[in-house]
């Protein structure tokens, strides 16, 4: 599998090409003005948002996995956007929601839990029992207000598989983002992974930190919280990455408080995931969900550079996300540019 070739070298450096307000935009004509210099800076992959039809326009709601004319263009948009990443020695990230999925119909007890005239015309048999439908209970844990997907149905992974194939070997994608990847069994991913054959994967597995004086301060010792990062990454088989946010806690409270000797574990090693499976550790900053205008958990304005210095010189898989590159700044973008640099030589 050529992704696992891709994943055990671990030369790669992902830009998220996307912000939670991108979809104001025509996205996809945008940032194909963008893709020639992306890969002049030396990204390898650009993890696109979302863009199957979605309630929600950022794209994390989906309705119907096939239609892919999105708040962030039409299909031929996407389908352009893709060719010239391609084109350029690039590879485009397909962000894959199939956690849950919004439904068209009413069903059984009145939810809405059925999808009745769409390219996958699920009944509802294809959702939990705990959250609306007459599947079986979720095997992670349950996203709120929305039907979540029963991955046990053989007929539910047997469609995903199908779209997962045609998103790769039809629309152009060649890497694969799992959102909310505590919400089903690993093993599930494992095989998705094993049935697309994709080249590279990461996994969001954004689990909760240890924290010390009653949720106060964070704790130095995050082995459990890492090792339970970990064990998801064991669980697909190895071929999936995770982000590692454990990395991201643990460095922006080092810089906030100048607490630098949090950066070392009791072993020596670095105490994120990166410590423990670098190959397997995408490092990063922010997000859409930690940054932009939700700023759930916002990376320390002041250390950005720095926290770029570190993720790009240290072992691991770095990303870098659009707002920083593209808005904040000459300053910010030749600092990443070169540590960028100097991480395709390290």
């Amino acid at each position: 599998m050529e992704g696992e070739t891709v994943i055990r070298v671990g030369r790669e450096i992902l830009f998220q090409a996307f912000n939670w307000e991108s979809h104001n935009l025509n996205w996809w004509r945008h940032l194909e003005d963008l893709v020639e210099y992306l890969a002049e800076v030396g990204f390898t992959s650009l993890w696109l948002p979302p863009s199957s039809s979605s309630l929600a326009p950022q794209g994390y709601l989906p309705k119907d996995f096939y239609r892919l004319d999105s708040a962030y263009g039409t299909e031929n948009e996407l389908r352009s956007l893709i060719q010239v990443i391609n084109s350029k020695g690039l590879r485009a990230m397909a962000d894959i929601v199939i956690n849950h999925r919004v439904a068209n119909k009413q069903g059984a007890g009145g939810h809405y839990n059925r999808y009745d005239g769409s390219s996958m015309p699920w009944d509802e048999t294809a959702i939990t029992a705990d959250s609306g439908g007459h599947g079986n209970p979720s095997t992670g844990d349950v996203f709120g207000g929305v039907p979540n997907i029963d991955h046990t149905q053989e007929f539910v992974r047997q469609d995903i598989k199908k779209w997962l194939q045609w998103l790769l070997q039809d629309v152009g994608y060649s890497d694969l983002r799992f959102d909310y990847a505590k919400g089903y069994k690993a093993d599930f991913v494992k095989e998705y992974i094993m049935a697309a054959g994709p080249c590279f994967c990461v996994g969001e597995y954004w689990d909760t930190c240890s924290y010390v004086e009653d949720g106060r301060q964070l704790d130095y010792n995050q082995d459990s919280h890492r090792q339970r990062i970990v064990d998801w990454i064991d669980g697909t088989g190895g071929l999936s990455a995770a982000f590692d946010f454990t990395t991201k806690a643990v460095l922006q409270e080092a810089l906030k408080r100048g607490e630098l000797w949090r950066l070392r574990d009791q072993q020596g090693r670095p105490p994120g995931v990166v410590g423990m499976w670098p190959s397997r550790a995408v490092t990063f900053l922010e997000n859409h969900d930690t940054g932009s205008t939700q700023a759930h958990w916002p990376f320390p304005p002041e250390h950005v550079v720095k926290g770029y210095v570190y993720i790009l010189t240290h072992p691991g898989l770095p990303m870098v996300f659009y707002d920083h590159f593209y808005e904040w700044g000459d300053v910010v973008r030749d600092a990443i540019c070169t540590f960028v640099c100097l991480c395709l030589n390290r």
